[in-house]
């Protein structure tokens, strides 16, 4: 036995084996200490963060403008950027902190197009990735990388817009578990020291219990990776605002209608203000071309630039050059969805990365609500596409494939559907291509024949490193001088410095407000939400002089406040209410029904602020909902809510002038639909018979009556059963009515008039009745209910000043949407 030991010890205790042993520890004790350090790093809290920042307000739009208009030949910006979006805002902050004289003009309102409607993902892209390794593309591979790299700079600018979010991929084939972890890793090992958290894999019951709304039958397990998100169109304004306070002068609504050329290049633009009419010249040594899908038009601008300074309007003379520019621009599309927050987890996504058609879907948390939309598909350049209801219904068939069968999903749990545009580019020597070859997958930089500097292509993520590529381009096309290179990676943005996770509880402390919404300002607006709460008003929830609250809700299902709508006007340029609604706050993408509720509200809380007149006002209601119609809300909604007040919101009056009007419109309009009507004498259906033809937001599926109708009809068609001889003698024969006939008895019912053909085969399917023959009633009153939610087009109780309107129920207890 002693040899034994010795032998052993002699064997275990030599050198090599002991340089081994000391070798795996030293390299466990590092992996350890990498891997409990790796991920991004939290601002630290501080007592700076319970204290409001030093004060700071913007110059107003109007000195702006007039800045714009003290330009001259003899005194240019250095840079006039045209393009509010991601790219120009980008621009416009890296080219202002280098020191350079800075102009840009928008045509809409900053982020109004692409960069107001992604995904809101901050993402280097695994299906790129997958790209890149299967098809072994070198340029895949370094879009990937450059986006990994910019992923993590833009959790460290803007901290409390953006953070870092689990995203799962469900496994229903065991062979796939292996494919799917080895490609989540290889995303991690290429972000690197960038990298915010390791991929793993889930078991299937653990899977399950974070995604409890999982589909179950089939599931093998799951891969979790992480990426970050975003509030994309506060992070545009974050981008914009930082720009001004380095000394940028910026203007929405100003379009550039001409161009003109000092020498061989463009020196200057006229441009128009939207709301005065006026056209001035802004002079500039360079200008740059930040437009998006709209790349093409200004460069057909450009192209036709006369060598007058006075810049005037290309004409359609015979003297006038034509364009001579190729479109450089292949823009797509792609839709996006919200559904109610009962569809998801509010910390984990899920991504499907192979649909039906493949195209990729991702199904993700956001502001509360859960977004699930499309990548790319060809798409015209408009300036408010809408969401095609083709598309909208191939997204929630692709959703259904994946949720647990227990949930129903239905087509009025759509809140808000929106279309954005992709700008893909093509390269100039490939313009005339008109297939893929010459799109180019990254961002691209164009100087046309004019001088005018082009920075088109790209995403949210590289938003960055386009900028600081282009402004690089730019200061040697324009022979510019600057004070330093580009600091952009360590400059953080307006609202992040006295920034901390903890920052609501000083706001909940100091100024009484609710907890959802001292969270959401601390989230939208960084440590300026302290400046959003000097502007909130005291108010008295209870009326009992208890507690005075600050943070008057617009909504009650949701924690914007009115004081937002102060801010956005006062700090943020904000001039019209779909500034407010859409991209100052994002009611408009989690709920266009409930921005159209509030749209009257926000329009009297700017009006008196920028003066508008009740003309105004009316104007400014009727363009709001022609947007909340791309938004997804049906106009016949909108119609039916205020059909006893013209179709539309009314503006809330202001003094007596203002309330004569409106009473003696709405007397007006009454007196009008009670002619039509027949002053109630005549029981008869019309259009505008709300309540017999459209369903209503109610706790119950059936309307008044309509049960009755159902039955009626149903007892028209069906035909009698005997009873079963061996049941109970005493039992009622039974009605069972043809499926075939089904189409034709709901013709009998007011409510369910229209094609419904498509749905009806749907519910059949969903309900369990395929291949049935006949049904029973109160499977024919299943079979209308559902048809009722998937079909669901929401009607709202009349609008009726005189009386008290009966309270729709939450979307999140009754599912109704537009």
């Amino acid at each position: 036995m002693p040899a034994i030991f010795s032998a052993l010890r002699n064997r275990l205790f030599t050198r090599r084996a002991l340089i081994y042993a000391s070798s795996s520890v030293l390299l466990g004790t590092g992996a350890t200490a990498y891997y409990l350090t790796s991920g991004p790093s939290f601002p630290p809290s501080t007592k700076e963060s319970r204290r409001p920042p030093p004060p700071w307000t913007p110059p107003s739009r109007s000195v702006n403008l007039q800045n714009l208009k003290a330009s001259s030949q003899e005194e240019p910006f250095d840079l006039l950027i045209v393009g509010g979006g991601a790219t120009g805002a980008g621009a416009a902050l890296d080219a202002a902190s280098r020191g350079l004289k800075v102009a840009l003009v928008e045509r809409d309102d900053f982020s109004a197009g692409t960069s107001s409607k992604s995904t809101k993902l901050v993402h280097g892209g695994v299906r790129y990735l997958q790209k890149a390794i299967m098809e072994l593309d070198r340029e895949q591979w370094a879009l990937v990388k450059e986006a990994l790299k910019e992923r993590k700079v833009f959790l460290h600018t803007a901290p409390y817009l953006s953070h870092m979010l689990p995203i799962m991929l469900p496994v229903y084939n065991a062979i796939q578990l292996p494919y799917y972890f080895a490609g989540c890793k290889m995303y991690d090992i290429l972000a690197g020291s960038e990298n915010m958290s390791s991929s793993y894999i889930m078991s299937k019951s653990k899977a399950l219990e974070t995604f409890p709304m999982l589909k179950q039958e089939g599931l093998v397990g799951a891969v979790v990776y992480y990426d970050g998100q975003h509030n994309d169109s506060r992070m545009n304004t974050a981008l914009i605002m930082s720009a001004v306070k380095h000394g940028a002068v910026v203007t929405n609504y100003t379009e550039v209608k001409s161009f003109y050329k000092s020498g061989e290049k463009l020196g200057g633009a006229r441009v128009r203000d939207e709301f005065t009419g006026e056209e001035f010249v802004v002079h500039a040594r360079g200008i740059i071309n930040a437009t998006g899908p709209f790349s093409d038009a200004l460069l057909h601008l450009s192209s036709q630039a006369s060598s007058d300074p006075s810049c005037p309007k290309p004409s359609r003379s015979a003297s006038t050059p034509a364009s001579t520019h190729k479109n450089i621009v292949a823009p797509s599309s792609g839709i996006h969805i919200t559904l109610p927050n009962y569809y998801a987890p509010k910390t984990m996504g899920l991504l499907d990365p192979a649909t039906s058609d493949g195209r990729v879907i991702f199904f993700l948390p956001w502001q509360g609500g859960v977004i699930a939309g499309t990548t790319d598909s060809p798409a015209p350049v408009e300036k408010d596409p809408v969401a095609p209801e083709e598309e909208i219904r191939w997204v929630l068939e692709e959703v259904r494939h994946y949720l647990s069968p227990d949930i129903k999903v239905r087509r009025g749990d759509v809140l808000s559907a929106w279309s954005g545009l992709r700008p893909l580019v093509r390269d100039p020597k490939s313009a005339e291509d008109s297939g893929t070859a010459g799109l180019v997958r990254s961002h691209m930089l164009y100087v046309d024949t004019q001088g005018m500097l082009t920075i088109a292509g790209g995403k949210w993520t590289t938003y960055r490193a386009m900028a600081e590529e282009g402004i690089n381009r730019a200061v040697k096309e324009f022979n510019l001088r600057y004070i330093e290179k580009c600091v952009t990676e360590k400059v953080r943005l307006i609202g992040s410095e006295q920034w901390g996770r903890n920052m609501f509880i000083g706001l909940i402390q100091r100024y009484g407000l609710d907890a959802e919404v001292a969270k959401h300002l601390a989230a939208s607006y960084g440590d300026r939400a302290w400046t959003v709460c000097d502007l909130a008003e005291q108010y008295d929830e209870t009326n009992d002089r208890g507690w005075p609250l600050h943070g008057k809700r617009l909504n009650d299902l949701y924690p914007y406040i009115e004081a937002e709508v102060r801010y956005a006007v006062e700090h943020e340029y904000a001039m019209k209410a779909s500034d407010v609604l859409a991209r100052r706050m994002r009611l408009t993408f989690l709920n266009a029904q409930a921005a159209l509720d509030v749209l009257p509200r926000v329009v009297d809380i700017m009006a008196s602020h920028l003066g508008w007149s009740l003309s105004r006002k009316k104007q400014e209601i009727r363009g709001t909902v022609k947007f909340l119609e791309s938004m997804g809300l049906r106009r016949e909604v909108v119609e039916a809510q205020y059909q006893n007040v013209g179709g539309l919101p009314e503006p809330i009056p202001r003094g007596w002038y203002e309330t004569l009007v409106v009473e003696t419109e709405r007397n007006i309009h009454s007196a009008i639909s009670s002619i039509f009507t027949g002053f109630g004498f005549f029981n008869r259906s019309s259009k505008h018979d709300v309540s017999l033809h459209n369903p209503m937001y109610s706790p119950a599926k059936f309307e008044k009556g309509e049960l009755a109708a159902l039955r009626n009809a149903f007892e028209s068609f069906a035909t009698e059963v005997s009873p079963n001889l061996n049941a109970d003698s005493t039992a009622s024969p039974n009605k069972l009515l043809p499926l075939s006939l089904v189409p034709q008895v709901l013709k009998q019912v007011p409510a369910y008039q229209g094609d419904l053909e498509k749905d009806l085969a749907y519910v059949l399917v969903e309900a369990g009745f395929k291949g049935r023959q006949e049904v029973g009633f109160d499977e024919f009153i299943e079979i209308c209910g559902d048809l009722k939610e998937v079909t669901f087009a929401p009607i709202f109780a009349t609008h009726d000043p005189g009386k008290r309107q009966r309270k729709a129920i939450p979307v999140e207890k009754s599912g109704g949407g537009v």
